[in-house]
């Protein structure tokens, strides 16, 4: 009895020692709660944060027309495109454990959804996409701003309308950039043949097409799978899962579609009445898109400020991948619409999140939005002038109090850290300065060197659960992670990593931080290939490249290091647009040169648009099927045998 009362002394020690709590749980492939540090540093939001501050809450409920009691949109198949339904959790005031309570709210804020009225005569449906889809009406029917991302969407969308507002044509679109969940439901609102037959004007800004189509389509597999890390696509819709991402919940999950402009706006105040409405331009290129506009109705006093200004700080650079985006021109147009319409503007509503009303409030939204970006600019080269490093500035810089406390200035979408890195980027590149990083070793053979150093793995991974018992989730994440690396069959390393990842997840303010962090930890605890959740429709978009766009992407499918022998000159023509081009290849390398032809080429392709698209699949029979060949089949052949067709399932958080 003595034995047995000493052993359970001791295990009562043991037990002291290790609290029942997320941190001491044993390490497996189980989604865990919130450790005792997370639901601290949580819970502390609450005292940095104005939480008495309603403003930005009243302003997402003002004019709700009607909201659904429930929205789930499916395709014919069954396939949940949409749902606001999933979000019911919400309805907890505080925020749990495992979510920042800024986070929190915002996303509590987003999933206030329905049709709202902006001001007379304009009204947005919220909350049944990503992204705002916005119906100003005119004297006969409404012209509608970025008809959101999926089809489905915005036919639903169009259908609240026109239960709650009447029945009336599309007159016109707007397209205000270049990104997807801006366009790609229009057919949605509107067919192809119907633009054609009503000469309907579909509006972009200057360069429009080739940025979204070439965004959509060079990297697109690229973005699409790391879109599921920042979007959260593949998450569950919990407390423990994707919250808000600070523009909208998430994306939808729909068809995606595409009708090319027939309208395009090149300069700041330009205009155009459509359906009795005035229209006024403001360009905005190099700002949240390359190709971007803002739009002020001077008989609404009205402002659309497209995604300049979006409520959230934003992103220079996005997870996804994307062109890093000038931060010292985002402020200063924000700051130009500001001098040509802000005595004027009662209101300013935007691409994303609700609108904000009063001149005063307007004059203070629009500036402190452009002096954050300003200020991360700004400071940034201040820092990189004295010598200092991306990661370096990235942790030394913090926003002035003043615009850190205010509420659609924080960090629910873009960071302050990635904006700082960003600004280094567009400067400065990647590289430091520092020879070490000149020619660094692939992350898998630096792992494997590191583990040799360190030696005994599995001290390592005990000191690493000291270190997560210690709150120390980011260091505990990096060095799991080379251990992962190192050793993708290392269950112990995965599972802890995860652990760590999804600490930080739950910390995050940040919903694209905290969905790639959570992300990555459900990766690492599956034994299943990666995934994405690839739109449908994609191929429509490609089917609107030219054919100097289809050549570059013809360039970035083959491989090039495969066929190093591969020497030819073949002159091209496209029989259905009546374009001539030379095509080079050149050690394997793909070159073209447009409006020619090479008297002493050694082939001729005469082919139309479509058997394009079977070169691009690699498919050599298709494009025997539709084109005229005069020599040069071997190199068809060769260059279809060694066309890669890409597909988002590569591995991030693991080799």
């Amino acid at each position: 009895m003595k034995r047995w009362t000493a052993i359970l002394c001791l295990l009562g020690m043991v037990f002291a020692l290790f609290p029942a709590h997320a941190e001491t749980a044993e390490l497996n492939a189980e989604q865990k709660g919130a450790t005792e540090i997370t639901a601290q540093i949580n819970q502390s939001v609450y005292e940095q944060l104005d939480f008495d501050d309603q403003q930005e809450l009243e302003f997402a409920q003002k004019g709700l027309i009607c909201a659904p009691e429930s929205l789930e949109l499916r395709s014919e198949d069954g396939k949940l495109i949409w749902s606001q339904d999933a979000y019911a959790f919400l309805e907890d005031a505080d925020a749990p454990d495992t979510v920042n309570p800024s986070l929190w709210r915002d996303t509590q804020l987003n999933h206030i959804y329905g049709l709202f009225e902006v001001t007379d005569g304009i009204y947005q449906v919220r909350g049944y996409d990503i992204s705002n889809i916005t119906f100003v009406k005119g004297e006969t029917g409404w012209i509608v701003f970025d008809p959101l991302i999926s089809v489905e969407c915005a036919r639903a969308a169009k259908e609240l309308v026109d239960e709650q507002l009447g029945e009336y044509p599309i007159m016109g679109v707007i397209i205000s950039h270049s990104h997807v969940d801006h366009f790609g439901g229009i057919k949605g609102i509107v067919s192809e043949e119907e633009v054609e037959e009503r000469n309907i004007p579909i509006i972009a800004p200057e360069g429009f097409e080739e940025y979204a189509i070439s965004e959509n389509v060079y990297a697109g597999t690229a973005m699409g799978r790391r879109a599921a890390y920042q979007y959260g696509t593949l998450l569950d819709k919990d407390a423990q899962g994707a919250m808000s991402v600070g523009i909208g919940m998430n994306q939808s999950k729909g068809t995606l579609s595409y009708i090319s402009p027939n309208d395009i706006i090149t300069t700041t105040g330009e205009t155009r009445v459509i359906d009795g409405v005035t229209f006024e331009f403001q360009m905005t290129p190099g700002t949240e898109a390359p190709a971007e506009m803002n739009t002020w109705l001077p008989e609404k006093n009205a402002l659309w400020l497209a995604e300049n200004c979006t409520g959230t700080l934003h992103n220079l650079y996005t997870l996804r991948g994307a062109q890093v985006r000038d931060g010292n021109a985002w402020a200063n147009y924000i700051m130009e619409a500001l001098a040509l319409y802000g005595e004027q503007a009662e209101v300013v509503f935007q691409a994303h999140n609700w609108p904000h009303w009063g001149n005063d409030v307007i004059e203070q939204y629009m500036t402190n939005t452009a002096a954050v970006y300003k200020f991360i600019h700004d400071q940034t080269l201040f820092y990189i002038n004295q010598g200092y490093t991306e990661t370096e500035i990235a942790d030394m810089i913090r926003l002035p109090a003043e615009l850190e406390q205010v509420w659609y200035t924080r960090q629910y979408y873009g960071t302050l850290k990635h904006n700082v890195k960003a600004v280094y980027q567009k400067y400065m590149g990647w590289y430091d300065a520092n020879p070490v990083h000149l020619d660094e070793m692939t992350p898998t053979d630096y792992a494997l060197k590191l583990v040799e150093y360190l030696g005994d793995t599995d001290k390592v991974l005990q000191m690493a659960r000291e270190d997560f018992e210690k709150g120390e989730y980011q260091w505990v994440a990096q060095i799991t992670n080379v251990l992962v690396y190192a050793d993708p069959d290392n269950l112990e390393a995965r599972w802890l990593c995860a652990d760590a990842l999804e600490q930080l997840g739950y910390q995050a303010e940040s919903g694209p931080w905290r969905n790639a962090y959570l992300t990555a930890a459900q990766e690492l605890r599956s034994d299943e290939d990666p995934a994405s959740n690839p739109m449908s429709g994609a191929a429509e978009m490609q089917m609107k490249m030219g054919v100097n766009l289809m050549l570059e992407y013809l360039g970035i499918r083959l491989d090039s290091n495969a066929v190093v022998d591969l020497n030819s000159t073949i002159n091209l023509v496209v029989t259905d647009t009546q374009e001539q081009f030379v095509i080079t290849l050149r050690a394997g390398v793909l070159l073209y040169q447009e409006g020619v032809q090479d008297p002493d080429a050694d082939a001729e392709w005469r082919m139309p648009k479509a058997a394009l698209f079977a070169l691009l699949q690699g498919n050599a029979d298709g494009v025997r099927q539709a084109a005229e060949l005069t020599g040069g089949e071997d190199v068809l052949d060769t260059l279809c045998e060694h066309i890669v067709v890409f597909t988002p399932d590569f591995n991030i958080v693991e080799p």
